[in-house]
């Protein structure tokens, strides 16, 4: 049986720029604070919490004073500059370039709607850290909508600007896309449209494999995603996965193989998400060699 890791897969430069500059940072100091999970991996967060890393949420920084706390590659709001500023605290800032612009972005369509009652909405899931940075750019008055049933809390006869939180499926966004420009037709039937820009922000680094994994998935018998449970990045390439091989399987980490999954097969493929880092990826590889060593 063969075993091969998608050379593909592994750490965006967003969340590698991200680790990097932790680790940079805690070679100086005994404990670094974290704003939420430096990245969605379970196995990446207990590696970098024996080196120092200490995760808090929101609440736990605004009680920290004269010390220094890393943002993620997620990005943050406006408030979290602010509490900064009053506490006095030293921010490592790791903002994923591409998210930083997208802030930017979604700041200047807000600014420019509001004269026309326009609406932002914006393609995520509600909660994600990334979604959070994006929304605090509107002052939490972008509409955030991850399914279906979510398009009933737009008014289609006011403006709307539609932007996609960087992760997301490409094929997601347009599907959302396609049912806005169709609801607005029937809103407005008797009447003018009222405009409607629809601004592609996927993460090109993301979008980009999911071809790459297409392809990779169909070159193999078995198919293994790890990523962490709570990637959504993860949820979207496994679902890629899935679609093209009905073998595919998404796990953590090794000890979540089965070895029923690699009865007779000749062929294994190891892939991931942007959050899952190579060396977890070689970790299952050797748990799956080892699943198909002869017992003595």
């Amino acid at each position: 049986m063969t075993i091969t890791i998608d050379k593909n897969s592994g750490y965006c430069f967003g969340v590698e720029f991200a680790i990097q500059m932790a680790e940079d940072e805690m070679e100086h100091v005994e404990e670094l604070y974290c704003l939420g999970d430096i990245v969605h991996n379970s196995m990446e967060v207990q590696r970098l919490y024996q080196k120092g890393l200490r995760v808090i949420d929101r609440e736990e920084l605004r009680n920290l004073r004269d010390c220094k706390v890393l943002i993620r590659a997620h990005g943050e709001p406006p408030e979290t500059y602010q509490i900064a500023l009053e506490n006095n605290l030293e921010l490592i800032d790791a903002s994923c370039p591409v998210v930083l612009k997208l802030q930017n972005r979604v700041k200047h369509a807000f600014d420019s709607i509001k004269k026309d009652e326009g609406q932002v909405v914006i393609y995520g899931q509600v909660g994600h850290a990334e979604v959070i940075g994006l929304a605090g750019q509107t002052c939490d008055e972008a509409i955030i909508v991850t399914t279906e049933e979510d398009l009933d809390k737009i008014d289609f006869k006011r403006p709307v600007t539609l932007f996609s939180q960087t992760t997301k499926s490409t094929k997601g966004f347009y599907h959302i896309k396609a049912l806005i420009e169709e609801r607005i037709k029937q809103a407005n039937q008797d009447s003018t449209q009222p405009e409607f820009d629809a601004n592609d922000s996927i993460c090109r680094q993301v979008s980009n494999r999911e071809p790459q994994l297409a392809r990779f998935s169909t070159e193999h018998d078995v198919l293994i995603f790890v990523s962490g449970k709570k990637s959504s990045n993860g949820k979207a390439l496994y679902s890629v996965c899935k679609q093209h091989n009905p073998n595919s399987y998404f796990i953590e980490n090794e000890t979540e193989l089965d070895p029923e999954w690699f009865v007779n097969v000749n062929s294994v493929g190891i892939c991931g998400a942007t959050s899952t880092p190579m060396w977890l990826m070689q970790q299952v590889a050797d748990g799956i060699a080892k699943l198909n060593e002869p017992v003595c």
